[in-house]
């Protein structure tokens, strides 16, 4: 039985774009599922854009989602002998020839079919020129491009598409088209079927947009004697406005990298991502990697394009709020030891991980996450929202600042108070620390809630959270006793 062999083949002319991923981890669910092979390619023959960043990028992006490959990363440069190879092999075998028009001429041709409002396509006059002709052509230094000689014949051609289906046009309705530049420089065209054919590529799975270069590429394989490869054709992202989704129109919003450095968990984008514009077929929203490799089909696509809401001014979904859904259900139900190996990273980076969590805080670390990552959306709330369980470097919020403590000046005289009594606890638990608080508001003839929301405030910065007990057991007596006794530098800086 033939290996299925697919690939991905990014052009390196920006960062790795959620299409662009959606695409590499399409093939990589149904190599896996099918037990096949992955090929990395990048296809950099636009060396006028390609660039080493864009070629890191890209890596980054793929191993940041955990989409491995089995092979590559190939660069198509390096194969640029085959691709004129393959091109001498069609003109030898007359599957292709020299074209001698300049662009002035073909303008001209394009002038004077508008003008008699006839057919655009090139009109071939290349197409039979002798032996004699062409030699005394390329003596003169006259320049020249590669066609291939679309065959003159009646009928259809085409393919069976995994997802759109039977596509056909007549042969009548394609042009002779260009392979090699007059430089000497294949096209894409070719390049991209040599280059599968070298890879021995069983499945290609693309963008809709390659649709128009597919019957075109369906001739260069029967040219060249290679086996057609099974094509699916995937419907574009677009945006809310029907917008292809592009590096150049919508900015970082649609890089992967944009998803990696604001905080969002890998197989939770993932799992995004195979869901823009792919069903089980039932309402299942949640898959984990196993399920959603052993699930995937190519024949649930959908045909229509999905749409990516993107959001650039709200400053709640700064992308999509389906993306934000997944996050927040991985980041509140993974395993906490998993998470807590994410969180670490990113605590690392603001220089706020301590060696004691890894050993014998390590209970205290874990029990600490799950207490509150309920109200989380993202990995780098831990280190903003979350920041005063692990410094006392955080900021507090002025919304809950004026709420809460401002509004009451005897707050300076109550809060130390509290600290004194904390201080003094026998035993420092969820149940002597609530009655302690408690017993000073009934003292002191106010409303329970005035204690606790202020203490809310100043030991995390925050207006919501978990229970106020429970955060207290998880900072510290020494911690939460200092921060209520700092209460006062609120009011000085009023």
């Amino acid at each position: 039985m033939t290996e299925t062999r697919l690939r991905f083949p990014p052009s390196p002319t920006g960062y790795l774009h959620i299409g662009g991923a959606r695409t590499a981890l399409y093939n990589w669910l149904y190599a896996k599922q099918t037990g096949g092979k992955l090929v990395l390619r990048i296809e950099d023959t636009d060396t006028g854009r390609s660039s080493a960043e864009s070629i890191k990028g890209i890596i980054d992006g793929l191993d940041w989602l955990g989409i491995d490959y089995d092979e590559g990363p190939y660069f198509q440069t390096d194969f640029e002998t085959d691709h004129i190879a393959a091109s001498q092999r069609l003109l030898t075998s007359g599957a292709a020839y020299k074209c001698f028009c300049s662009k002035e001429e073909l303008d001209a041709k394009r002038e004077a079919a508008l003008a008699a409002k006839k057919p655009l396509g090139y009109d071939r006059s290349c197409r039979n020129l002798s032996t004699e002709e062409i030699t005394a052509k390329d003596v003169a230094g006259i320049p020249s491009v590669v066609r291939f000689k679309v065959p003159d014949r009646n009928g259809l051609l085409g393919y069976d598409d995994k997802i759109f289906g039977r596509i056909e046009a007549a042969y009548s309705e394609i042009d002779d088209f260009v392979i090699v530049r007059s430089n000497g420089k294949p096209l894409y065209l070719l390049c991209n079927v040599v280059d599968d054919i070298r890879d021995r590529i069983t499945h290609i799975i693309r963008g809709q947009d390659h649709m128009t270069n597919t019957l075109k590429q369906v001739m260069l394989y029967e040219a060249l004697k290679a086996p057609l490869p099974i094509f699916g054709h995937m419907p574009l992202t677009l945006d809310t406005k029907k917008a292809k989704i592009s590096k150049r129109s919508h900015g970082e919003i649609v890089a992967v990298q944009f998803y990696r450095d604001n905080g969002f968990i890998p197989w939770a984008f993932n799992n995004f991502l195979a869901l823009l514009g792919w069903s089980a077929g039932n309402d299942q929203e949640f898959f984990s990697k196993e399920e959603l490799i052993r699930d995937f089909s190519l024949e649930r696509i959908n045909k229509s394009s999905a749409i990516f809401n993107y959001k650039k001014d709200d400053p709640k979904f700064i992308t999509d709020p389906k993306a934000i859904y997944f996050n927040e259900h991985y980041l509140r139900t993974m395993a906490i030891s998993e998470l807590g190996q994410m969180v670490r990273k990113e605590l690392e980076a603001e220089n706020l991980w301590q060696e004691c969590y890894a050993s014998d805080r390590k209970v205290w670390y874990l029990d600490t996450l799950a207490l509150i990552r309920d109200r989380f959306h993202t990995l780098k709330d831990f280190t903003s929202l979350g920041r005063a369980y692990f410094s006392d470097n955080f900021i507090v919020d002025s919304k809950p600042l004026d709420k809460n403590v401002l509004k009451f000046p005897e707050l300076q005289t109550w809060l130390p108070e509290l600290a004194a009594r904390y201080e003094m606890l026998a035993e420092f638990t969820l149940e002597a620390t609530e009655k302690a608080a408690r017993e000073l508001a009934e003292e002191l003839a106010i409303k329970p809630g005035i204690l606790i929301n202020a203490m809310r405030t100043v030991v995390t910065g925050q207006l919501a959270g978990p229970s106020m007990f429970d955060i207290v057991l998880a900072i510290g007596r020494e911690t939460v006793v200092r921060r209520l006794r700092d209460v006062g530098k609120y009011f000085k800086l009023v």
